[in-house]
Formats: structure tokens, C-alpha cells, sequence
């Protein structure tokens, strides 16, 4: 039996996480602060909460961890929880995506740990000292893909990178219509979307095109149906995102966004890059929308293929076999 950390900021670590546990050929047991998933078929550890951190300082133990907040009771108690589990479980493996924390502490109750890479710049001492300690690393991208971490050359030897993991399987792009264009908006409900008086001014914009927003106050959750449907998807650089977009086959503008470590703005300089059909913008744009849409729609959604071949989710698990989980 092996433990899967999930991170609950956002949406993509959980569906990573579900990826992969059903493609395990064992059990797999959650743990996090999010609710059981539907479907989730192992075990599921409940943690309390460690946000937020008003009242408690030194939140970074001096800049050498990410999130220690002193005296915050709710971390108190989901480290003892885990600890709890890992003695009374014994995993062979915990899967890490991601929190430095607790790949130290599965670390040092004897738990090989294997953690999930972000883009970005990673060279901070705190995910230096968390990935250090783990018996492989994994990176949702394929290896072609030039996608930033900011890792030493050792760290590196152990990324391994299974390319795209979607929920959805892969399929064939289909035929380009010529009828009214259809652009699928796809947010996630991790963080800020697109203002909508913006989109309102780009709709207004763009006679000939429909557009469907999935994300935020209109968030969905499975957005599949709606991407196979559009002509361009316009999304944000997060790598699950890319990776639904890659799966439908969709041409893609990507509009990156802020967050910690640079992490969005360095998928966004690696899909700026002929072998995949997207166009990557800083903002988005006040004038120009139709001559934006028709440029991406006019993309081979093929390329996608080297992205995501709908087989990252058998890559992630024949690594942790390699590292014991088996």
C-alpha cells in the first residue's frame, strides 16, 4: 500500500492524484485536507487545516521550510495525524504533491517518498532539502518540452518526466468547421480568472464566435465535452489545464498567470515554442480578438501529441514501483 499527499490548493493535484491511483495495481491511500473524492476506492486521511497563519510568525522556519506557522494548532494536529498513519499503515511509498513538510516527515519515519516537480524556479533551500531527500522525482511534462525548475544538476538526474496528465483520454482532433467558431474558456477555481467586463469587450469583438466560460463562478467539473467543442481554448498556464486542452487536441491561447516560484510564467515560456500549437500571451489583449482566434484556430491541433499521449499516468506509477512502492 503506498500514501498519496494531496495538495488542496486548486483542482490539479487531485485529479493528478486520481489519475494515478486508478491506475495503481495496489491501494492507495489520500491524504489531505480536501474532502474524499468521489470514487476514490482506498483509504482517505482527513487533515485539519494550517491556514491561515494570522497570529502565528516564522512561518518559513527562516527561510528553510515553506509553511511551518509556530503555534498554529491546525498543523499540529495534521502532522500528528500523518505521523499517526504512517506507524500505524507503513506504507511502502508516499507520493508527495507537493508539500516539503511532509515529504520530510514521511522521510523521516522511513518512508521512501517520490514528489511531483513544478515548473518554476525550485532552487530555494526549502524544495532543495524536500526534493533532496526523495527517491525520485516526477515532472508532468514530456522530457522535450524546455520547461524551467531551477534544479541542480543531481536533482535532475532523478526527475523523471511522463509527460501531460489528463483525466481524459486523448482523441483526434475533428475536422475544422466552417459554421459559427466556438472558443471554450477553461479556468480552473485555484485561482483569478479572466475580469469578465474583459471578456465581455472581447465577445463583443468577435461577431462569428460563441464563447462558453468553464471556471470560477461558472466552474465544471468536467469540462471535456466543452473542449472537443471549441475551435481555440483560452486558458491559463497551469499544467493540468495544458494538459486537458492537449488531450482534446484544441489549438490554445495560454494566458499565464502569477504565482509562487514563477511557476506559471515558466510553462508559458516553454509552450511558447513551434512544436505546440499555442499562442502564449502576457494579457490579454484590448483590440485584435478575431485576428488572435483565427491565428491560434488555424494551429494543427496534432501537435498536442508529444505533449500528452494518454500515457503519463502508467509512466508516474512504473516510477514508483522503481522506487519500492510495489
Amino acid at each position: 500500500m503506498i500514501g498519496y499527499y494531496v495538495h488542496h490548493h486548486g483542482s490539479g493535484h487531485l485529479h493528478r492524484a486520481r489519475s494515478v491511483a486508478s491506475a495503481w495495481p495496489g491501494e492507495v491511500t489520500g491524504l489531505s485536507t480536501l474532502p474524499r473524492p468521489k470514487g476514490w476506492t482506498g483509504d482517505w486521511v482527513h487533515l485539519d487545516d494550517d491556514a491561515p497563519a494570522d497570529g502565528h510568525h516564522d512561518v518559513t522556519a527562516g527561510g528553510h521550510l515553506h509553511w511551518a506557522p509556530v503555534g498554529h494548532p491546525g498543523l499540529s494536529s495534521r502532522m500528528a495525524r500523518i505521523a499517526s498513519w504512517l506507524e500505524a499503515a507503513r506504507p511502502s511509498l508516499l507520493v508527495s504533491d507537493h508539500s516539503v513538510e511532509i515529504t520530510l516527515l514521511a522521510r523521516l519515519h522511513g518512508v521512501p517518498v517520490v514528489a511531483v516537480v513544478l515548473p518554476g524556479d525550485r532552487s530555494d533551500p526549502a524544495h532543495l532539502l524536500g526534493y533532496g531527500v526523495c527517491e525520485a522525482l516526477v515532472a508532468m511534462w514530456p522530457a522535450t518540452a524546455r520547461v524551467r525548475t531551477g534544479l541542480p544538476p543531481d536533482l535532475l538526474a532523478r526527475l523523471r518526466c511522463v509527460g501531460g496528465l489528463s483525466r481524459f483520454a486523448p482523441t483526434e482532433p475533428r475536422p475544422r468547421r466552417t459554421e459559427e467558431a466556438h472558443v471554450a474558456v477553461l479556468w480552473g477555481r485555484g485561482g483569478d480568472g479572466p475580469p469578465e467586463h474583459e471578456l465581455t469587450a472581447a465577445r463583443s469583438r468577435t461577431p462569428g464566435w460563441t464563447w462558453t466560460v468553464l471556471g470560477g463562478d461558472q466552474w465544471v467539473e468536467d469540462p471535456f465535452a466543452a473542449l472537443l467543442s471549441a475551435d481555440v481554448v483560452l486558458t491559463h498556464g497551469g499544467q493540468n489545464a495544458v494538459a486537458e486542452t492537449a488531450a482534446a487536441r484544441r489549438p490554445a491561447i495560454v494566458l499565464p498567470q502569477a504565482r509562487p516560484f514563477d511557476e506559471q510564467h515558466a510553462m508559458g515560456r516553454a509552450l511558447d515554442d513551434d512544436r505546440w500549437p499555442v499562442i502564449v500571451c502576457r494579457s490579454l489583449p484590448e483590440d485584435g480578438w478575431s485576428t488572435l482566434l483565427e491565428r491560434a484556430r488555424r494551429l494543427d491541433g496534432h501537435r498536442w501529441q508529444g505533449w500528452c499521449d494518454g500515457h503519463a499516468a502508467d509512466r508516474f506509477v512504473a516510477v514508483l514501483q522503481e522506487a519500492g512502492g510495489a
